[in-house]
């Protein structure tokens, strides 16, 4: 059943929930790490999910649980969630209540899991997706609907967020046919698919088209109109996006011709503009980027580079119009596919697929300058890092 009414879980109250969300779990890691250890230090741990491949050989056995210190970015593990098949990418509600995951498999799935500070983790069920090879998955910012991308079939998918947390029937289903394939694509292959910072719109990037669609979501059916597309230079093979803090720019990483692109938005139209594209600072060779952070101010972005295995250093200029390559950092790891800032900004996480660890790095606010935060965490088949 189709549900349209707001969720406990979201509205303003979400910052709240989630700060006593990570307390209280930041309070039992500190307890399973140290018996007696909870009074002393209960703000440095905290909770850290692990995304993974389990049909992988040597794969994982779910989603991993482990905690980190925020200070120093030392990686514990404390468990697993089993029963997720496939969890290659993970999403949180905005309550911090409940985590989603794809189940990237040829009859994909989204799965919903109710989280306790007392790692007493309930998995809700799961709900197809209506296609193959989910790959990506966002919850939008009123907390109602999960967003999914399909992969191998070229779809995106909404499904409706019910006030436990689990998820309702799909409301709805876009198949990714025009424009035609780009140069060398069997067909279109949806990377992600992200709301807007104002929530206004919904934006799906699709790497076989090489195109970027623009939808307006319908928050009280839950269902997706198109409104526009943008075209990558063919072949330039788009993965992921990712917005400046302003919400006028985005910028883009190019997984086929190793670049990114930074692109002016209209939040009023949606409408995505993309620029010229830049270079990765990989050299010549294969780099396929694979996603782009950027800080919480706007000053610096920072660019996975899985076939470089490095992590590239841009200095945001003209209000987010403008990316300065600055430099490029051994990520420490084989193939990163995933990064992820911890909520202060302190620590910048790298989950490197091919080598099976998470490496950290500690980040100089003032300079955005990264500098290791000691030997890599081992975790089979890491492809997605999820600190809280």
């Amino acid at each position: 059943m189709t549900s349209t009414s707001q969720p406990t879980d979201a509205g303003p109250a979400g910052g709240a929930g989630r700060r006593a969300f990570i307390a209280a779990a930041a309070a039992a890691a500190a307890t399973a790490a140290a018996p007696g250890a909870a009074h002393a230090r209960p703000r440095r741990l905290r909770p850290l999910f692990l995304g993974t491949y389990t049909s992988a050989p040597g794969g994982g056995d779910g989603i991993g649980l482990a905690s980190y210190d925020d200070t120093t970015g030392k990686i514990t593990r404390t468990g697993s969630i089993t029963g997720v098949d496939d969890p290659s990418f993970l999403a949180l509600h905005p309550s911090s209540r409940t985590l989603y995951a794809v189940n990237e498999r040829p009859e994909g799935e989204v799965t919903a899991i109710r989280l306790s500070p007392e790692g007493r983790h309930r998995v809700l069920g799961a709900r197809t997706t209506g296609g193959g090879g989910p790959c990506h998955l966002s919850v939008h910012r009123s907390g109602r609907w999960l967003l999914s991308a399909n992969y191998l079939s070229g779809s995106v998918a909404v499904h409706p967020i019910e006030p436990s947390g689990a998820l309702g029937a799909r409301t709805a289903l876009v198949v990714h046919s025009d424009p035609p394939p780009g140069p060398g694509q069997d067909g279109p292959h949806a990377h992600q698919i992200v709301a807007s910072p104002d929530g206004g719109h919904v934006l799906a990037v699709d790497l076989g088209a090489d195109a970027v669609y623009t939808y307006r979501l319908d928050v009280e059916r839950g269902t997706l109109a198109l409104v526009s597309y943008a075209v990558l230079k063919p072949g330039a093979g788009p993965r992921q996006l990712t917005f400046h803090p302003s919400g006028r720019y985005a910028y883009l990483a190019n997984e086929q011709d190793d670049t990114v692109v930074v692109c002016a938005y209209d939040p009023a139209s949606g409408t995505l503009t993309p620029g010229d594209p830049q270079p990765t600072g990989t050299g010549p060779g294969a780099s396929y980027p694979a996603q782009l952070v950027v800080t919480r101010g706007g000053a610096f972005a920072y660019l996975a580079n899985r076939g470089h295995n490095s992590l590239t250093r841009y200095a945001i200029e003209g209000d987010g119009a403008r990316l300065r390559l600055l430099d490029t950092v051994p990520v420490g790891g084989d193939f990163p596919r995933h990064i992820a800032f911890s909520p202060t900004q302190n620590l910048l996480f790298a989950a490197n697929q091919r080598s099976g660890t998470v490496t950290v790095f500690h980040v100089d606010h003032d300079t955005g300058e990264l500098r290791s935060a000691g030997d890599p965490f081992s975790f089979p088949a890491a492809v997605c890092a999820l600190p809280l």
